[in-house]
C-alpha cells in the first residue's frame, strides 16, 4: 500500500470521517506520546535553518490568508537534517492531515491514483526519498501538482481510454538527499525549494538543552556544548549522542553531574571523536590513503573495499567530510585533502587500534 500513515491535525468530524476510509492509518496527534518525541512541533519551536523558517512561516501565512493550498515545497540536503521534522511542522501549522509515503513505496500508476484521490481538501501530502519514484509514475504527478488532476490510461492501442480523476487541492512536500537525481519537470513544479545546510555548533548545542529537558536530563552546558561539537552539525545525531551520553551517565557516574568529562567519556566509548567522526568516518579515510594513495578513487572502489553501500558513502559519510575539509572530489574521483591527512597522522593510534592496515602514508 502506497500510504504509510496520516497524522490528523483536523477537528473530531474529519477524525471521524478519515477513520471511516479503510485505506487509511490515522494518528491523532493529541493521542500520541510525545514525552520522548525531540522534534519540534511548530516553526517557533524550530532551531536553525533560519531563512528556511521565515520563509515558510510567511508561505503559510499568505496560503491561509487566502484560504487556499499552499506551494509544493521541496527539502534536500544530508540526512538528519530536519526534512521530515519540517513536513510535520508544515502540516501542523496549517492544521492539516499529514499523509506520509516514500519514494519506493511508489510503484504503479495505480498506487499514485490511489494515494491521490484519496487525499482530502488541505492535505499535505509528505514523499520522502522522493528522487527513487520511477519515471513512469513520477509523470503522472504533473498535471496532479499543476491542475490537480490526474489522467489514468487504460487498455492500450484502439482501445486505449483516458480516465480523467480531479483532486482535491493538497500540498506535496518532497524530500531527497539526492536532488540531482530529480528530473528537471518534476523539480520544477515546486513552488518552494530549500536545501537544509549542517547546523552550528551554538545552533546544536541550543537543540541539546532543548532536548534534555525534554527527556528530563540535567546536564552541564559545557556537556551540551561537547555534545554539539561531536554531532557534525546534525540535529539527529546531537539526539542520538545525547541519549547515549544520558545511558552512559546513568549506569556508570549516576551520583555525579553529567559534566563535559562524563559526556566526552560517553561519546569516545561509541566511537565518536572530537571532530565527529566515528569508525566508518576513520575507516573511509584510511582506506583512500592508504589503499588509493590518497586518491584518487571511485565511490564503487571505496565501498567494494570498505564492504559498504555505495549509498551509504554518499549519503553519510562523504558530506560531513567534503563540509569539513578532509575530501574533494574531481572528476577522476575522490581525494584525501591535506587537512585530511593531518588528522590522519594526528589520530594514528586510534586508528590502529581500530584496525587500520598498513603504515598512515
Amino acid at each position: 500500500m502506497a500510504i504509510e500513515k496520516i497524522i490528523d491535525n483536523n477537528s473530531e468530524d474529519n477524525n471521524k470521517k478519515n477513520s471511516e476510509d479503510n485505506n487509511k492509518k490515522i494518528i491523532k496527534d493529541d493521542t500520541e506520546d510525545f514525552s520522548s518525541d525531540l522534534r519540534p512541533k511548530i516553526l517557533n519551536e524550530y532551531v536553525g535553518q533560519i531563512n528556511i523558517v521565515t520563509s515558510l512561516k510567511t508561505a503559510i501565512q499568505a496560503s491561509e490568508a487566502r484560504n487556499e493550498a499552499m506551494d509544493h515545497v521541496l527539502f534536500h540536503g544530508p540526512p538528519g537534517l530536519g526534512k521530515t521534522t519540517l513536513a510535520h511542522v508544515i502540516a501542523k501549522e496549517k492544521n492539516s492531515n499529514l499523509v506520509v509515503t516514500s519514494g519506493p513505496s511508489l510503484e504503479k500508476p495505480a498506487d499514485i491514483v490511489g494515494l491521490l484521490s484519496n487525499l482530502s481538501e488541505g492535505d499535505v501530502l509528505f514523499i520522502d526519498e522522493i528522487h527513487r519514484i520511477s519515471k513512469g509514475v513520477e509523470e503522472y504527478f504533473y498535471s496532479a501538482m499543476e491542475d490537480f488532476k490526474v489522467d489514468f490510461i487504460t487498455g492500450s492501442g484502439t482501445f486505449a481510454k483516458t480516465l480523467t480523476f480531479p483532486l482535491k487541492r493538497f500540498t506535496l512536500v518532497g524530500a531527497t538527499t539526492r536532488v540531482g537525481m530529480l528530473s528537471s519537470p518534476l523539480r520544477d513544479r515546486f513552488g518552494l525549494t530549500y536545501h537544509l545546510d549542517f547546523y552550528s555548533e551554538d545552533e546544536l548545542t541550543e537543540i541539546v538543552n532543548r532536548s534534555s529537558g525534554i527527556l528530563g536530563v540535567s546536564i552541564e552546558q559545557d556537556s551540551s556544548k561537547e555534545i554539539a561539537i561531536r554531532s557534525r552539525g546534525t540535529p539527529r545525531i546531537a539526539n542520538r549522542l545525547l541519549r547515549r551520553v544520558r545511558d552512559y551517565h546513568q549506569v556508570n557516574h549516576n551520583e555525579k553531574k553529567l559534566d563535559k568529562i562524563i559526556a566526552s567519556d560517553a561519546m569516545e566509548l561509541e566511537g565518536v571523536d572530537m571532530k565527529g567522526l566515528d569508525r566508518l568516518d576513520r575507516q573511509y579515510l584510511v582506506t583512500l590513503s592508504n589503499n588509493y594513495n590518497g586518491g584518487p578513487a571511485g565511490i564503487e572502489a571505496l565501498a567494494a573495499t570498505l564492504n559498504e553501500e555505495s549509498q551509504t558513502l554518499v549519503d553519510v559519510v562523504e558530506p560531513y567530510l567534503l563540509k569539513i575539509g578532509f575530501i574533494i572530489r574531481t572528476p577522476s574521483g575522490r581525494k584525501v585533502t591535506l587537512d585530511g591527512l593531518r588528522y590522519l597522522g594526528e589520530n594514528s593510534n586510534k586508528l590502529s587500534g581500530e584496525g587500520s592496515q598498513g603504515s598512515m602514508f
